[in-house]
């Protein structure tokens, strides 16, 4: 078990532990939490800075609002409903049609209105929310996918998950829904994680069920070799992130609407680790190096600069040279940050 741990920190593989006693302790402040915790709060922040969201149709706060649901939706088919403090993909249901009172899920699954009632039921009383409190229910946009990532995605809507530190992007990955994530773009329940060089927003091979893998397992096309459109204006919207949540270590979730191009999905303050499995290396020497070259008042272009410049795909090894020349105590400040007085929740 030690010659294994020697040999994932000799490689720069970021674990549980260090993520949270020397990132996210270090540089978020708890109590800047619910501004991403809630992405009701997320929304409202993005659309204040002038950042694009998924549109906000309704809010259901109470079981006496859910008859509501016709009102707010105003004869739109195409919607999703989403607890407002939710996480990892849970209580998330992609409503794409309706057929004679049915609502139609991507997989083709009808519910009734009884069913849809009682899913809005059990996530008003904190059945998919963080520490089981009482939610809201987020009725809103249902993205349609770019035509780019049919070809290895499984009916639901594929994302891009960016890791920015300190402002800079270092780490990023496609996450493409499959049959047995039942369309969810969630590694945890079954999607495809393939990691993106930062560079030119080209994917890598990918990562399923923790094994490496070259191509779709449903639709057999290879995941590799896929451009990213848009990549530098997502590369921005991720580090503008940084200004936005306040966080110095945060997961920024996007989306691409083939009309409306890319999207803030939601902000995490606690991004899980599988992203280095999807890019075949670790994330501590991408953070070791912005911590002492990089500069967190630079301008969002510089920052995303620095980033294509350092971590692209080619130069992997670069990052370590750096750090190994330096000592690995951060040079940059500890982050002194008050939350910001405007978060009240984003009503429609």
């Amino acid at each position: 078990m030690f010659s294994l741990w020697r040999k994932l920190r000799a490689q720069g593989v970021l674990g549980m532990n260090s993520r949270n006693g020397d990132f996210i302790m270090r540089y978020n402040q708890r109590s800047l939490y619910p501004l991403v915790d809630d992405k009701l709060r997320t929304k409202k922040l993005a659309v204040d800075a002038g950042m694009a969201v998924p549109a906000l149709y309704g809010v259901i706060s109470s079981p006496h609002d859910i008859r509501r649901l016709p009102e707010i939706l105003q004869e739109r088919t195409r919607f999703v409903i989403k607890p407002a403090n939710g996480s990892g993909g849970d209580g998330i249901i992609v409503i794409k049609g309706v057929q004679n009172g049915r609502y139609q899920k991507y997989s083709g699954q009808l519910l009734d209105q009884e069913e849809i009632d009682y899913h809005m039921s059990s996530t008003l009383s904190g059945l998919y929310s963080l520490g089981g409190q009482m939610d809201r229910v987020i009725i809103e946009y249902c993205v349609r996918p770019d035509p780019l990532f049919r070809a290895v995605s499984y009916q639901g809507v594929p994302d891009i998950r960016i890791i920015v530190f300190l402002g800079h992007p270092v780490m990023a990955m496609a996450r493409l829904p499959t049959r047995a994530s039942s369309g969810k773009a969630n590694l945890h329940q079954g999607a495809i994680g393939a990691g993106i060089d930062l560079a030119t927003g080209m994917t890598l091979e990918g990562v399923w069920k923790n094994q490496e893998i070259k191509e779709h397992p449903d639709t057999g096309k290879p995941v590799a070799g896929i451009t990213i459109p848009y990549w530098t204006e997502i590369l921005l919207l991720a580090a503008r992130c940084y200004e936005l949540s306040q966080l110095g270590y945060v997961g920024v979730d996007v989306v691409i609407d083939r009309k409306l191009g890319p999207l803030i999905l939601e902000l995490n303050a606690r991004p899980g680790l599988n992203i280095q499995i999807a890019n075949h290396r670790g994330l501590v020497n991408r953070l070791r190096l912005v911590e002492q070259t990089g500069d967190p008042n630079a301008s969002v272009d510089h920052r995303v600069l620095f980033s294509r410049k350092h971590f692209k795909v080619s130069d992997c090894h670069r990052a370590s040279e750096v750090v190994a020349t330096h000592p690995v105590t951060p040079s940059v400040p500890l982050l002194k940050i008050e939350a910001k007085k405007n978060s009240a929740p984003y009503a429609p």
